[in-house]
């Protein structure tokens, strides 16, 4: 595959793919939002910040079956590869274990230190599903409406 850099893939793929989803309205003036639900984009916005299309490096944090997380991350070498050129890291540690080796592979080799934040914050959201999946903690009640 040619690889081409960044900002291009981005110019490609910002308007319309296959991950994008379009909520509360039909154009962007009627202030519609859009959300991508693409691997490597942890804050499932349409942005080239958090892109995992566009961006050569990409961090992911997700809910493996056995109720675990894992983190993945794109290899350099094999960017365009597909999933082949992830790499996966199981975060199975107690949680002040699991955040510093968030912290170590996004920010400390200097990989994507932008993400620090929103990638501690899908693990924290991630950390709380899998306890009530367990059925350690009970899961929080969704308030709808004047009830």
């Amino acid at each position: 595959m040619v690889a081409i850099s960044d900002s291009l893939a981005w110019e490609l793929v910002k308007r319309n793919n296959s991950f994008m989803r379009k909520k509360n309205g039909q154009t962007r003036r009627s202030g519609a939002v859009t959300f991508s639900i693409e691997r490597g984009n942890l804050m499932s916005k349409s942005s080239y910040k958090y892109s995992g299309l566009a961006n050569s490096k990409s961090i992911d944090i997700t809910a493996t079956p056995d109720n675990r997380a894992a983190l993945t991350k794109k290899t350099k070498k094999a960017a365009s590869s597909g999933k082949s050129g992830n790499a996966v890291i199981a975060l199975n540690k107690d949680f002040r274990r699991v955040e510093n080796t968030i912290k170590s592979q996004a920010t400390d080799n200097y990989y994507r230190p932008d993400l620090k934040s929103e990638a501690l914050a899908k693990y924290t959201v991630v950390y709380r599903a899998n306890r009530a999946a367990k059925g350690v903690k009970k899961a929080v009640p969704i308030k709808r409406g004047r009830a």
